[in-house]
């Protein structure tokens, strides 16, 4: 479905001599958004903290846009400092940021009794890296009064908030009421040409989610695979980008954001989805019964 707030066209903003700066840029989703912007002309620079990575990244967006077009700084975006280190280095070399795109991610296992170090780590990454990269960006993005995005990726755990990983959930979550308020802003700010969308990926092969695996998945759609259908999104001018997979269409996705809704509603238990009770109700709810 489309989003109902104007915006420019997406052309105008990816374009040749324009600049994209990407979190977690040195693969997966990152890097394959890189590499499409890189494809489009822009400058890009891609943030990470794998320094060997980030170098072979480096590389292979160079042989997309040339060296003078491509940037690489090691960044923790845990430290907001890093972050506006990274803002200062990208102004320096490219004037100003058309696309931000807050990517970086981690997914630790967690549980609601952790070690409180290990909540900190989780939301100081998911959640306030996406935070301080918009509230270190954005200002330049906006007095600079050319056309811009600010993409954030999300989680669909951050919308059914599934059990298991209760910190990644929380992160998720946060992202996604963040830059809901963020594009609400932006859309009630006079002369802003900035706007912001959240990204959903489904399942993608990556290295957050490969674990022990070497080979793809059949259920699993690849970075580039999900970044072709946020490029797709960006052109309609969607805000919730909400991708499928090879084996959860959107349709399911729906159907299962309703049901998790519906726990308020209804008044149901927290998590009725994986309640004993609920099973066969929302069984009979997916299949539209």
């Amino acid at each position: 479905m489309e989003g109902d707030d104007p915006m420019t066209n997406v052309q105008d903003i990816l374009k040749e001599s324009n600049v994209a700066v990407i979190t977690g840029g040195a693969a997966g989703i990152g890097l394959a958004a890189a590499k499409r912007f890189a494809e489009a002309g822009m400058c890009v620079a891609i943030a990470d903290r794998n320094v060997d990575r980030l170098g072979e990244a480096r590389v292979e967006l160079e042989t997309i846009a040339g060296e003078a077009n491509v940037m690489a700084v090691e960044t923790d975006v845990a430290h907001r400092h890093e972050l506006e280190a990274l803002e200062r280095a990208v102004l320096q070399r490219f004037g100003r940021v058309h696309v931000l795109m807050n990517n970086a991610g981690i997914q630790p296992d967690t549980s609601i009794f952790s070690a409180e170090a290990n909540w900190d780590h989780i939301l100081a990454v998911n959640l306030m890296g996406v935070i301080h990269g918009t509230q270190v960006f954005g200002p330049n993005m906006l007095a600079h009064g050319e056309p811009g995005l600010i993409i954030n990726t999300g989680s669909k755990q951050g919308i059914t908030t599934p059990p298991g990983n209760p910190a990644y959930n929380v992160s998720k979550a946060g992202v996604k009421v963040f830059t809901e308020a963020l594009q609400h802003e932006l859309r009630n700010t006079a002369g802003a040409r900035l706007s912001a969308h959240l990204l959903i990926p489904g399942f993608v092969f990556t290295e957050l989610t490969k674990g022990e695996r070497t080979e793809k998945p059949d259920a699993a759609w690849t970075p580039a695979q999900t970044v072709d259908f946020m490029m797709q999104s960006l052109e309609r001018g969607d805000f919730y980008i909400l991708c499928p997979d090879n084996d959860v269409p959107r349709a399911l996705d729906e159907r299962r954001m309703a049901w998790a809704i519906g726990d308020v509603i209804e008044n149901r238990p927290p998590l009725s989805r994986w309640h004993k009770d609920y099973a066969e109700k929302f069984r009979a709810f997916v299949e539209g019964a």
